[in-house]
């Protein structure tokens, strides 16, 4: 990365101030814990949190003036070595932090590509990350990118007049372009994955939810994997489908996805738009819930935002209520309700005990049933069509 960016990987600096400004959205807290929560998934050592009240955002600083003498004072008797905020800077406020507190420092889109990095394990894991903070740098150029060209053998890297920030610029823009034409590939053939799986019939699900609701738990006990799963944000990036066996509808095509987040950066949704079409072309939504979250609404209200994002919020969903053994409640315990046209809309469970998941097997009978009738209708409605175009 370059060392102008102030951007520096929390594995090598470990220790930080969290800035966390109220603007009167009446999120502040839910915000603070969450950013808390980043925090100790990128295996950083909290020091201090710095809050304030503010109507809006500083223009040189963020924060203003009073609030930087007070982080100054808190790095001057503290072994933090790194501001992290809990807010999206400016390129030119990033810049103005860096030089009056004399350390690196990061805004929320930047931690949480940090984590990406870190957790990205695939091929195409890694190609979406690494294009997804090539695009985000891009705003923060001065130098350093020059070692993108190592890769290519190359002598004489800048051309007549050409300034060595453009030099960085023009190296960037290259690197950005084989990465986006390497995901064009690798989409195609799923594509082609998935056009054969509609040809027989298989259907499709896919696992959506916020970070850390226990979708991979479900995931594993539902398949009997072994996937990855942690009590942290994003414990999972890749896109990891299997086959599960239901008696009454044959195989299942199953898919356990990233987990979204408030304000994820726009720069991961583009890069992981193919990992994430999974979704788009899923038959059937399981929205995974954390019932003991008392930010529930809210989180369910960003997961479909985020859906509307990427094309998915036409695709039928099954609220799945996780976690029913951690938390008392009225709620407490699993069992399943039905909707006005009789569907299972809402399923209460435990991922972690296996209680509840036979109501998710007998949702998703239900859903290929309700599917195979309506391909029969189409096709008995197609060889109608046929048999006219015949005769005339």
């Amino acid at each position: 990365m370059p060392e102008s960016s102030g951007i520096q990987s929390a594995r090598d600096m470990n220790a930080a101030i969290l800035v966390n400004l109220d603007f009167g959205d009446g999120m502040h807290c839910d915000r603070l814990q969450e950013l808390q929560q980043l925090a100790v998934s990128d295996q950083i050592s909290v020091q201090f949190v710095v809050e304030g009240k503010r109507a809006c955002p500083d223009p040189k600083t963020y924060i203003g003036s009073g609030k930087v003498t007070e982080i100054q004072r808190l790095l001057a008797n503290s072994e933090a070595n790194m501001v992290i905020f809990n807010h999206d800077l400016s390129p030119a406020q990033q810049r103005n932090l860096m030089l009056q507190l004399d350390c690196p420092v990061v805004d929320r889109t930047s931690l949480i590509l940090d984590i990406f990095a870190q957790r990205a394990k695939s091929h195409e894991g890694k190609l979406q990350v690494e294009l997804a903070q090539l695009e985000h740098l891009a705003t923060r150029l001065v130098r350093g990118w020059t070692h993108l060209e190592r890769q290519k053998g190359g002598i004489g890297l800048r051309g007549p007049g050409e300034t060595q920030l453009e030099t960085d610029r023009r190296l960037l823009k290259k690197r950005v372009k084989l990465l986006k034409e390497k995901l064009v590939h690798l989409e195609r053939q799923r594509k082609v994955q998935r056009r054969s799986r509609r040809r027989s019939k298989v259907l499709s699900v896919s696992i959506v939810g916020y970070t850390n609701a226990g979708k991979s738990t479900l995931f594993n006990r539902l398949t009997r994997s072994q996937t990855y799963a942690a009590d942290q944000l994003f414990a999972t990036l890749d896109t990891t489908t299997r086959k599960l066996f239901i008696s009454e509808c044959g195989p299942v095509v199953i898919s356990d996805t990233v987990g979204f987040i408030r304000e994820l950066p726009h720069t991961l949704v583009a890069a992981f738009r193919a990992t994430l079409e999974e979704t788009v072309e899923a038959d059937i939504l399981l929205h995974v819930v954390d019932t003991c979250s008392p930010n529930k609404d809210e989180q369910i209200a960003e997961v479909n935002k985020l859906l509307a994002e990427i094309g998915a919020d036409k695709i039928p969903q099954i609220l799945v209520f996780n976690k029913t053994d951690l938390c008392d409640s009225p709620t407490k315990g699993v069992g399943f309700m039905r909707d006005e046209y009789d569907r299972i809309s809402r399923i209460r469970l435990s991922a972690k005990t296996g209680e509840g998941l036979e109501f998710i097997r007998q949702a998703l009978s239900e859903v290929f049933s309700e599917k195979v009738e309506s391909m029969s209708g189409k096709q008995a409605e197609y060889n109608k069509i046929k048999r006219r175009s015949a005769v005339v």
